[in-house]
């Protein structure tokens, strides 16, 4: 075969996955503040109401079966601005959410028994981008450090754990990688301004725990 025919079968290659791609993202949806079970079947009923069919549903991301029309994106994009949801096209705001879905998955959703996990290796591996990279758009975009953040996701996690009072303070500890009872406290001190314990005492309402999409 001739290096032109050769050349031609190549490009024509590269032309058809490359729209492949390009339909893919199109059926690709990311949507902002999604960060938990009851998120995506609110978000799952709003798009069956559309006539959009989701292949997949999960924190912060959405893939269907066919690609949408701009009417129905639009209708889409007020429907979820009422229920407090935003459809984001950036990637850098894709990557934030991306970075928060990923945070808040293994704090409040995954069984951490056993798990010891070292933050930054294991965020680079999921994200596929160097950790420092990630760190510093997250710092610039959000007012506070990835680690804060993963701080006080930490945190909101003790809390919930604290009034389910079916778990120690030492199994809590264990369960989200503090490395002692002390550590946890005074962690849980410096961002609540008050110790587990005294936490404790408090009736739920007065707990001002957060919902985890406005925790920063």
């Amino acid at each position: 075969m001739r290096r032109v025919e050769i050349g031609f079968i190549f490009q024509f290659q590269i032309n058809f996955y490359n729209r492949l791609w390009v339909i893919y993202l199109m059926k690709e949806l990311h949507i902002k503040n999604m960060v938990c079970n009851r998120c995506i079947l609110v978000v799952g009923q709003e798009l069956e109401k559309l006539g959009l069919k989701p292949e997949r549903i999960t924190l912060g991301e959405v893939v269907l079966t066919t690609e949408p029309s701009d009417e129905q994106l639009s209708r889409l994009d007020l429907a979820l601005e009422k229920l407090g949801f935003e459809r984001i096209d950036d990637r850098k705001a894709r990557l934030i959410e991306a970075i928060k879905k990923q945070v808040i998955e293994e704090i409040h959703y995954k069984d951490r028994q056993s798990r010891r996990l070292n933050w930054s290796s294991w965020l680079a591996d999921q994200l596929h981008y160097d950790y420092s990279y990630l760190s510093s758009l997250f710092s610039s975009v959000e007012g506070i450090t990835l680690e804060q953040y993963i701080i006080h996701q930490k945190i909101e996690k003790v809390k919930e754990l604290l009034f389910y009072d079916e778990l120690t303070l030492s199994q809590i500890a264990h369960q989200l990688d503090y490395s002692s009872v002390a550590h946890l406290s005074a962690q849980f001190k410096k961002v609540t301004g008050m110790t587990p314990t005294e936490l404790k005492k408090l009736r739920p309402n007065q707990a001002a725990r957060k919902p985890l999409d406005s925790v920063s």
